[in-house]
């Protein structure tokens, strides 16, 4: 979503103007700050969240539009239109908050209410989850949100000692086997497509001891991925763009074509009916413990597609190319470091070998660069809410008249690189920005859970249910690869989601990983 073949130099394009950089507290008394109008304007309805739209998607992409707007307004807090606009959205009018000190407001649900808001100013049609809004469109307010996270919290919590053993077995295992086999082949593989494929295996196995691949009506893992990903792309489908113009078609087609009408649910449902199927049968144990919480098998099952599918293995299928990203482009004193800080940690705190949870917590570099990557490059880059009442938005330098029912929308990778906070190199990828206490003050400005890194999910929160388990198989992921390998190369570019990454050499650790402990 924000990925460049090139590190992120690029500060020109965030909001570090003098705007943002100018000497300032970085904590002041509310009442020493100036009360304004919120800058900016909707324009003409109809013709000009259209305009919007194209600049966002065509004209100047992602990270031009917000910037043109904060210079043209002088504010990191002003009202746009967002996308998709017509006729996907009846409302396309938000206020944006670009900085660090306004976007929390999206997580103060004694402030804003976060129904119908996960995908932004358009909700996909319920006929893609089972007639159902699951809990991501659900405000913690609603009783049902509170009975699906607990039931998401309670398998978690009964599935956690098979995270590690599923992770090595059903995801690290085959992923590096194939990997070593076809750069030895061919002279690069496309991790993406490996990810894709097997993450799916290691979250059956983690989540219910049964992976998709094994499960005799599925055939393969890639045949039960191809099905979710085409229920992904009908949901997510008003998102993209650049996805037919690679095949020559006018950027004006392809807008009509994805950001004017739904694309129909029948598409997916085949489909979807399989990965019912699989959820139903293999996750029957996870649906117990649903029906102890107050919520039916249904729609507790329809939830944990979702959960499963569309949170974790969305996310997944951007954190792990995105940490290769950052990791290839950072190069091999980086490589160096880490190996080194690995096989030490597993020497004196692992077992048989093997990366342990007490492994993990002595990895302090390989930890900052899992929440550098969050940072910099989070896997969700927007957040919505509308306001529950008239309140007062601060920024940096003002406060803001908010009223009730108003959109307020956030750009996370602005707010996560904002210089007042993070410094001059916010827009950089420092590896150790988390390490040692000053660093770790810092995470509470890391918000790609939806809500910041320091705080736990909770039924009366609108945090990720799975946070830390993205974390952990996050830093699972970069221990495991520097245990066995001392270095890498990777060819990098755009993809429709996020970083593609084709590894065009590896490096095998010199001495064998037993010979490290």
């Amino acid at each position: 979503m924000l990925d460049k073949p090139q590190p992120d130099n690029n500060s020109s394009l965030l909001p570090t103007k003098e705007l943002l950089d100018k000497p300032q507290p970085q904590q002041q008394p509310p009442l020493l700050l100036p009360t304004k109008e919120i800058p900016g304007s909707y324009g003409i309805p109809f013709i000009s969240p259209i305009k919007d739209r194209l600049d966002y998607y065509y004209f100047k992409g992602h990270d031009n539009f917000f910037q043109s707007k904060i210079n043209q307004y002088s504010s990191t807090v002003f009202r746009t239109n967002m996308i998709p606009g017509p006729f996907m959205a009846s409302n396309p009018r938000v206020i944006a908050v670009l900085d660090a000190k306004s976007f929390p407001i999206l997580f103060d649900t004694s402030k804003v209410e976060k129904k119908n808001v996960f995908t932004g100013t358009y909700m996909p049609s319920t006929k893609l989850t089972g007639g159902y809004r699951v809990c991501s469109y659900l405000d913690p307010s609603e009783p049902t949100h509170a009975k699906v996270k607990q039931f998401l919290f309670n398998l978690l919590k009964s599935r956690k000692d098979y995270f590690l053993p599923a992770f090595r077995s059903a995801y690290i295992a085959p992923i590096f086997s194939s990997v070593e086999s076809q750069v030895a082949t061919h002279g690069q593989v496309d991790f993406n497509a490996l990810n894709n494929d097997i993450a799916f295996d290691f979250l059956g196995e983690a989540y219910f001891g049964a992976r998709p691949s094994k499960v005799g009506t599925f055939g393969s893992c890639f045949n039960f991925q191809k099905k979710v990903t085409i229920w992904l792309l009908l949901q997510l489908a008003p998102l993209a763009s650049n996805v037919l113009t690679k095949f020559r078609i006018p950027k004006l087609v392809e807008d009509f074509l994805l950001h004017t009408f739904a694309f129909p649910s029948f598409i997916a449902k085949p489909g979807y009916i399989s990965m019912y199927e699989y959820f139903n049968t293999a996750g029957s144990a996870a649906l117990d413990l649903a029906e102890k919480v107050g919520l039916s098998r249904d729609e507790a099952c329809h939830n944990l597609i979702f959960a499963t599918c569309f949170n974790t293995y969305g996310g997944l299928r951007v954190l792990f190319p995105g940490l290769l990203k950052r990791l290839a482009q950072s190069g091999r004193d980086l490589h160096a470091r880490l190996a080194t800080e690995v096989r030490q940690a597993v020497a004196n705190h692992g077992e048989n070998g093997q990366v342990t949870l007490g492994a993990l917590e002595q990895m302090e570099l390989a930890n900052s660069v899992v929440y550098e990557v969050l940072r910099i490059d989070p896997p969700v880059e927007f957040q919505y809410a509308h306001a529950k009442k008239d309140f007062l938005l601060q920024s940096h330098d003002a406060q803001y008249q908010v009223r009730k029912g108003e959109m307020l929308f956030g750009y996370q990778p602005f707010a996560t690189r904002d210089t007042r906070v993070f410094g001059a190199n916010a827009g950089e990828f420092v590896p150790d920005r988390f390490v040692g206490s000053e660093g770790a003050k810092l995470l509470r400005y890391v918000w790609w859970s939806n809500g910041p890194e320091t705080e736990d999910p909770t039924v009366n929160n609108k945090q990720c249910a799975g946070k830390n388990f993205v974390v952990l198989v996050a830093r699972l992921f970069v221990a495991e690869f520097f245990l066995r390998y001392d270095s890498f190369t990777a060819e990098i570019s755009n993809s429709v989601v996020g970083a593609q990454v084709n590894i065009t050499s590896i490096t095998k650790a010199k001495a064998k990983a037993s010979n490290f402990y």
